[in-house]
């Protein structure tokens, strides 16, 4: 309609267009305003269409995606997942962006329930932050085809036969020379007998036996020559070298090679009478106990102390508190037995900080007896202080036990994953990656498929097959 004024007939007004979009506003907040049900295994929540449309990449922000989803006959959609999940997941959506864990969901099938509706990568991500959890990283390989293979051999144990064989080696050199570390300290090896020597003259001398024919040293130096020539390889096939010295697992491999050849050093100085004996003996001794953490060197081939590893990394936090609850609690406790116990003489709580390891035994439970309070107060306040150690021990436990249970999951889905792969890739071909899409691409590791390309490339090099069922939504709705 338009309406013509009598002074002016050239000035006119559009009135049409402009009742037509308001109308169509209206039909569009109230389409948005429409309330949907949402049935998870049961429990029905109810909410509005523009609330789920503010994510339009999730799966429920997707009309086409939950379509799947709908039941027509109770005009719903059901998904048969996590119910507990689901609260906070649609807070998600309300909030617009905050995500947060119910305390009784584990982080493990929250991060499952995360992945089912889609979410945006950025958010797992920063959710991940948030817990404490480690992100997987991309190990890089080297460009060079022989480099490449003795970085795998060495540094994957997974990825060839050869490399399984060379990671058992590698475990039984580090067995044989813990074992020699620890048979070495018994008394009947640790007294050498002197070697007689007779002298020009005819008479006899007794000489100590030199170090370096005892078959400890022998057996310990074949360890040595093993351990050097692994990290030797690994550290001339490493794709970046300043990367490399970063690992901290390589520092272990440095740790555990530099005592012997400063050890074998000062046995050099000392058996030319170079050096004090007392000052080596010394160094030898705070050097040899370095040679322990050899032991670290079976986290390189063991899933379970990787596992244990990441749960400490992602649980310092909780265990930080955990120091923390104790420190106040040995002050506290440590404190009140010593004026509990002030009136006893025979008492052993001489000073507060005397006491300081009775409460810190007691706290942990652990109970030796060496110290223990003899007072009526005293003795309470030791029963006080066993359980408040208790519940101060127990309180950050469930976190610790769920971030391993995450990395434990992590782990075993990563195997399968690997297996998956490996099994896929060899029954299909790569159609759609030509030679020099291949040769600019850099070679990676992922962390999760192990030896094998990654997921974007498996995409593109193995288009998906759209099920049956889906490809008659979409043309029911179309």
């Amino acid at each position: 309609m338009t309406v013509v004024s009598q002074e002016n007939h050239n000035d006119t007004v559009v009135v049409t267009p402009l009742l037509q979009d308001a109308a169509d506003l209206e039909a569009a907040d109230t389409e948005c305003s429409e309330r949907v049900v949402i049935n998870i295994s049961g429990l029905r929540f109810e909410t509005q269409l523009k609330t789920l449309s503010r994510f339009p990449s999730t799966l429920l922000g997707d009309p086409r995606k939950r379509m799947r989803f709908f039941d027509p006959l109770r005009n719903e959609y059901f998904f048969d997942r996590n119910r507990p999940s689901f609260d906070a997941i649609l807070y998600y959506y309300q909030s617009g962006g905050r995500l947060r864990r119910p305390v009784s969901v584990p982080v493990d099938i929250f991060l499952e329930e995360l992945k089912f509706y889609e979410f945006e990568e950025e958010t797992i991500e920063l959710f991940k932050d948030d817990e404490g959890l480690s992100r997987e990283e991309d190990r890089p390989l080297p460009t060079n085809i022989y480099q490449r293979q003795l970085w795998l051999l060495f540094e994957y144990p997974e990825s060839s036969g050869p490399a399984r064989i060379n990671a058992i080696v590698s475990v039984v050199v580090i067995l044989i020379s813990i074992i020699i570390f620890c048979m070495e300290t018994l008394p009947e090896f640790r007294e050498v007998p002197l070697v007689p020597k007779t002298h020009p003259n005819g008479s006899i001398i007794a000489f100590e036996p030199s170090p370096f024919t005892d078959p400890f040293f022998m057996v310990e130096t074949l360890c040595i020559v093993w351990f050097s020539f692994e990290f030797t390889m690994r550290f001339l096939s490493c794709p970046s070298k300043a990367a490399f010295f970063k690992n901290i697992m390589n520092i272990i491999d440095v740790v555990a090679i530099a005592p012997y050849f400063i050890t074998l050093g000062l046995d050099l100085a000392e058996h030319q009478g170079s050096s004090q004996q007392a000052a080596s003996l010394a160094i030898l001794r705070v050097i040899r106990l370095v040679r322990v953490f050899r032991i670290f060197k079976l986290s390189r081939h063991s899933k379970g102390l990787q596992i244990l590893g990441q749960t400490l990394q992602a649980s310092l936090r909780e265990l930080g508190l955990l120091i923390f609850f104790l420190i106040i609690g040995v002050v506290l406790f440590s404190s009140s037995v010593y004026f509990a116990e002030a009136e006893d003489p025979d008492s052993g709580f001489t000073s507060i900080p005397d006491a300081f390891w009775w409460a810190v035994v007691t706290m942990t439970t652990v109970g030796y007896g060496d110290m223990c309070p003899s007072t009526i107060g005293g003795k309470f306040v030791g029963s006080l202080c066993a359980i408040a150690g208790v519940l101060t021990i127990a309180l950050p436990v469930p976190v610790i036990v769920s971030n391993f249970n995450y990395f434990y999951h992590r782990e075993n889905e990563d195997e399968e994953n690997v297996v998956y792969v490996h099994v896929k890739c060899g029954q299909q071909q790569q159609p759609f990656l030509s030679e020099s899409d291949s040769n600019q691409s850099n070679p990676s590791l992922s962390k999760t498929e192990a030896f094998q390309e990654s997921d974007d490339l498996e995409t593109l090099t193995h288009p998906k097959v759209i099920p049956v069922e889906t490809c008659t939504v979409r043309l029911t709705e179309i």
